[in-house]
């Protein structure tokens, strides 16, 4: 009952080679890099007639309405741009009378109801950064480096009424090798993802309908929108399970541990590598004689050529960037000069 709208659209046939008109789907900066190289890959076998993106938010001290990374960057090229509060009556005559073809979709942020998916001709198709069916839902990126997965995926399914349910229309998986960041991984995504939406559509436009896709395979997990709670550091976890929450929350504001009072001042964790027993003896770092009775989350030491090292439930953590409340980013070295008793302090 599902993907009925998408079976339905995906059965419509249109004039085989016909130039493509479509309708892209939305707004942060990684989807607005997926836009540009479709833009220079279209080459007359499809056309970005127009873009959904979420409205203008304030941004900045003075709160300024700014349009989103999609909605900025289709604007500079021209690009007709459409960003609704709701896909409500109103907005589907509009979508409905410009005719698109195909609604393709990278993390626009709202859910296409029955009513807009049938308002195109043969469906819909959305990127995802995941190995689905593993990571359905908003952050698959930060799962994947937070469970320390070996590989991830990105994959281009028909759009259908359940979160991402939809089925498999290409898929390239992603080697892991734990110093992976999640910005760097989404940039990564955005643009393999371009590749496989290319390559989708062009196949759109030779079988003039959706390409046959293929059944997602296995037991699906759930991903969470991230709150700003779910980014605080637990220094009772392992130095390696810290390393990956850090590098897991890069796009979320950043990782952090409170310091100082009992309501705590923030201090985001930027970059660190986690250091086993043997990493600690090779290197010859000075840990203190007492360092088994101190606190996880203490301070335990620091040195110029690696960073601040800090106590975790298992091994420690070397710290090599990080920022005060409303102080800009540090590496280590700066910081420890404008905090010259940072040595034995409580992180919690």
């Amino acid at each position: 009952m599902q993907n009925e709208i998408c079976k339905k659209n995906s059965e419509k046939k249109l004039e085989k080679n016909r130039t493509l008109k479509i309708l892209y789907a939305g707004s942060p900066e990684a989807s607005a890099r997926t836009l540009e190289i479709l833009l220079e890959r279209s080459q007359g076998v499809y056309e970005i007639a127009g873009v959904l993106t979420n409205p203008p938010s304030a941004k900045g001290r003075k709160k300024d309405l700014l349009p989103t990374a999609v909605g900025a960057f289709a604007q500079k090229k021209n690009i007709p741009v459409y960003s609704p509060q709701k896909l409500d009556t109103d907005f589907r005559e509009v979508i409905s009378a410009l005719d698109f073809d195909i609604l393709v979709c990278f993390a626009y942020g709202k859910i296409f109801g029955p009513k807009f998916l049938s308002l195109f001709k043969i469906g819909g198709m959305n990127l995802h950064p995941s190995l689905l069916p593993k990571y359905r839902g908003p952050t698959p990126i930060p799962a994947a480096i937070l469970n320390m997965d070996k590989e991830t995926a990105v994959t281009v399914q028909t759009l259908a009424l359940g979160m991402d349910e939809g089925e498999i229309l290409a898929q390239e998986k992603i080697a892991l090798d734990f110093t992976e960041t999640a910005d760097l991984l989404l940039e990564k995504s955005a643009m393999i993802g371009a590749d496989l939406i290319d390559g989708v559509l062009r196949e759109c436009a030779r079988l003039g309908k959706m390409p046959q896709g293929t059944a997602q395979q296995g037991a699906a997990s759930y991903t969470k929108i991230i709150s700003r709670e779910d980014t605080l550091i637990n220094w009772n976890e392992s130095a390696q399970k810290i390393s990956a929450f850090v590098r897991a929350y890069t796009n979320e504001g950043g990782a952090f541990t409170r310091i100082g009072s009992v309501e705590g001042e923030t201090l985001k964790i930027l970059k660190c590598v986690p250091f086993d027993k043997d990493e600690i003896e090779n290197k010859k770092i000075a840990l203190p004689e007492n360092f088994s009775e101190i606190k996880n989350g203490q301070v335990a030491a620091a040195d110029k050529q690696n960073g601040i090292f800090v106590k975790c439930g298992e091994d420690v953590l070397c710290v090599t960037q990080l920022q005060r409340q409303q102080r800009n980013a540090m590496n280590y070295k700066d910081f420890l000069n404008g905090n010259k008793n940072f040595i034995d302090t409580v992180l919690f």
